[in-house]
């Protein structure tokens, strides 16, 4: 028999514990997100109960990571505790959640959404070492190196020869959002026609109750920062139901860079509903197994979020949505 020991130093260690401890936070508040869609689809209001075992049997877990999500949401003021009672809905549909709630998806202030915010707003430069954000964030440098690992991971930095690392093109300039929609324009339509597109009921259903709940708020309370949120969930939902791995890949790691910092210019209401409204549709083809239809209106939404000006992509709406079909979702016959 040989016996084989590992040594494992205390910082390599405490770096294995605080990836799991991220990890773990990160999957509560994505299971916290998913309570509020469930109390936003379900009409909830102020004292209704949740009870443990339901929310835990309808988002697919055990009650253990339901207890984590429901303390984060009850520290946010979105549920409370009464002992013999249990969680109840302290701040439910009626009462303002869908706002408190972007309270909750920005909880996670950990170093690597400090570098990506220093990133975005060009604090730090296209290439930085392990040593120089360490002194920079006054931490360790296997806090740094876990940082960028999972920042690596998502495909917003690479690692170069020697201790440097290098971080990919921001969506922040004109030119680089144009390409940024001429690579989803070449992808997206084509993930939802590659065989075996499946799309998730469920979680096409909490997409479609957050959508509806925001365009049912007044033009003063649409918030940009949730349209983005919803918006980049939406076509992250499309990508993940393609069956094709290295589509899906390409375009996570894209809409992974563009959540990390992308700056657009500001757009008005209408076109933010008409967005949402477009967003609707597509889900309505896909649910009714239109796939070609809804690759085509994929092509539309994108090229009228690209150019911003929907009376100028709606030239090629006849020949796009009606009469004959196209050939492919980038037919001669789409909008320019």
């Amino acid at each position: 028999m040989v016996l084989l020991v590992i040594r494992v130093s205390a910082a390599a260690w405490e770096g294995v514990m605080a990836e799991s401890r991220r990890s773990s936070r990160h999957n509560h508040l994505e299971l916290a997100r998913r309570v509020i869609a469930l109390i936003l689809e379900r009409g909830m209001s102020a004292s209704a109960h949740l009870p443990e075992q339901a929310i835990a049997d309808a988002c697919g877990v055990s009650r253990t990571p339901i207890r984590s999500a429901f303390k984060i949401l009850e520290e946010n003021g979105i549920l409370s505790w009464k002992e013999e009672v249990g969680y109840q809905v302290k701040l439910g549909a009626q009462e303002g959640l869908s706002e408190a709630s972007l309270d909750v998806a920005d909880l996670e202030q950990s170093l690597f959404d400090r570098i990506l915010a220093d990133r975005a707003a060009r604090r730090i430069p296209d290439v930085q070492s392990v040593s120089a954000l360490a002194r920079r964030y006054a931490v360790s440098r296997v806090t740094v190196l876990n940082a960028l690992k999972i920042l690596a991971r998502d495909g917003i930095v690479t690692q170069l020869p020697g201790r440097s690392w290098a971080f990919q093109p921001l969506l922040d300039t004109p030119r680089a959002i144009s390409e940024s929609f001429a690579f989803r324009l070449m992808l997206e339509p084509q993930a939802i026609l590659a065989p075996g597109f499946v799309l998730d009921p469920p979680r096409a259903g909490v997409m479609r109750s957050r959508i509806r709940e925001f365009l049912a708020l007044s033009d003063s309370r649409l918030s940009a920062a949730a349209f983005r949120r919803i918006d980049i969930d939406f076509h992250v939902m499309i990508a993940e139901a393609s069956a094709n791995r290295f589509t899906q890949g390409a375009l996570l790691a894209h809409h992974r860079l563009r959540a990390a910092g992308q700056k657009e210019a500001a757009q008005p209401p209408f076109r933010l509903r008409q967005a949402m409204e477009e967003h609707l549709d597509i889900l309505d083809s896909l649910e009714r197994n239109q796939l070609e239809l809804a690759a085509d209106q994929m092509v539309l939404h994108l090229r009228r979020s690209g150019i911003r000006r929907p009376e100028t992509a709606g030239r090629g709406m006849v020949s796009l949505l009606g009469g004959a079909q196209p050939s492919g979702p980038l037919s001669k016959g789409t909008a320019r």
